[in-house]
This record gives structure tokens, sequence and C-alpha cells, in this order.
């Protein structure tokens, strides 16, 4: 590791497990002062952090008055991360209301919340980087059963562009990083639901999620952090408003 972030103060949401905590641990080994947040508390346990806190990403009123905290006690951030997510399992068929909602409100509104939050003191000290986690699949690649997943990764894609043209002569960058199937605890919670929905052998949803990378693997979260960490430094300065694929091959 080396000095790539030194002097940043970052914030990263869902940094208890899987690519937020990667990205939250590459950010430290770069020598920023991280925020690190979670819904769960006990799974930030064992960061070198300048502040570890429970955010409920869901609710506008816990976000706003974090944000203030922060302000307060830490000054403006430098970069934002967005991680927060859920994959819905299904087709439009298998979407209910409260599917279609929860999926929006945690994969697309958090994002809204955060970035309405934490921007007006970033403009004020003159810029920052802001990374928002979107997905291969969205809209760039459409794939069976990931109907509101798709679509709520598509409108972030959408909402990083916006974010991105607002605010491109004040000095914020906006970005979106879409990985493709990832190493990751809640991976193997899809691998568990798969099988349980189609009766297949564990084994084989696994590899069936393998093969569609045409890189024969799947990806470590440690290869999307890597990502994060350059569209976060200074090293990316002229990239804004785009959505960066770590997928595999995926997409092609």
């Amino acid at each position: 590791m080396s000095d790539r972030l030194k002097n940043k103060l970052a914030l990263v949401t869902a940094a208890g497990q899987g690519i937020g905590r990667a990205i939250a641990e590459a950010f430290i080994g770069e020598g920023a002062r991280v925020i690190v947040t979670d819904i769960a508390l006990d799974k930030l346990k064992g960061f070198n952090a300048a502040k570890t806190a429970r955010l409920d990403v869901l609710s506008s009123k816990d976000v706003d008055e974090f944000a203030d905290s922060v302000n307060k006690e830490f000054g403006a951030l430098n970069i934002l991360v967005n991680v927060a997510g859920y994959v819905h399992q299904g087709s439009v068929l298998d979407c209910g209301e409260n599917d279609w909602d929860f999926s929006f409100d945690l994969n697309v509104k958090s994002m809204h919340r955060t970035i309405k939050a934490f921007l007006p003191a970033m403009l004020k000290n003159g810029g920052g980087s802001i990374v928002n986690m979107s997905s291969g699949v969205s809209s760039i690649k459409g794939l069976p059963n990931r109907y509101v997943y798709g679509t709520t990764k598509a409108a972030v894609i959408g909402l990083t562009k916006a974010v991105a043209a607002d605010f491109i002569t004040r000095g914020i960058r906006c970005n979106a990083i879409c990985p493709g199937t990832i190493v990751s605890p809640s991976f193997e919670e899809r691998v568990k639901a798969v099988a349980e929905q189609t009766g297949s052998p564990l084994e084989q949803v696994r590899k069936n999620f393998v093969a569609r990378q045409p890189m024969g693997r799947l990806g470590t979260a440690e290869e999307v952090a890597a990502l994060a960490v350059f569209l976060a430094s200074d090293e990316s300065s002229y990239i804004t408003g785009q959505p960066h694929l770590v997928d595999g091959g995926m997409a092609m």
C-alpha cells in the first residue's frame, strides 16, 4: 500500500462485510481517514477507522443527523462511497409491490439521501469524489431473475450521471462501479436462495454463477476495492459521470 488517499476523509456505507469492507480497508491502507458505517454495528469490528457508526440509510432523518455530526466533528468529506444494496431474486412475475419499493429505497434512494446530506459541505470545501455501487446487471446487461435489481442498478447509473453533470464545474466527480459476480457473504446467501427455489444442488448453482464470467472465475471484493481507490484518488481527476465495469468480461 502507498498514500494515494493521504489527507482525505472518506465515508463508506455497508462497510461491515463484502465489497464495502474491502473498500474501507483499502482506503485506510492508502492513508485515508475513513468513517465506516453499517446497519449492523457488530460487523464493524476490527477497523482502524476514524469513526465507526451505525447508519440506517433507509432513514432520511438518520442520514441528515449523521451528516451534521460528521461535518461538525471532521469537516467536509473528500470521498463518499455508497455501497449499501439488496439483490432481489426473480422476474417481474415474482416482484411484488413491497419488493419493488424496498429495492428502490435501499439501492437508489439511499444514495439520494447520502449525497443530498453530504454534498453541501463538499461543495463548500471545493469538491470531492462520489463513488456509487451499481452493477453490470443494469442498463449495461440484463440477466435472468434480476428484474428489479437490474432496474435499480440502471437507475444508479442515471443518478450518477445526473450528479456528475450538475456539479462538474464545482469540483465534484461522481462515478459508478459496476461489478460482475463477486465472492462475498451476500453471494453465498444468493447461492443458497437459488438452490432452494430451483431444487438444484448448491455446487451446481455456484458453477452456474461462475459460468457467467468469461474469465471462468468469480471476482474478489479486493478487485472492486482497487477500482474504488482509483476513482476516489486524484489519479482519476479527469473522469466523471461514468459506469466502470469490473466483471470478468461478463458484459462483453
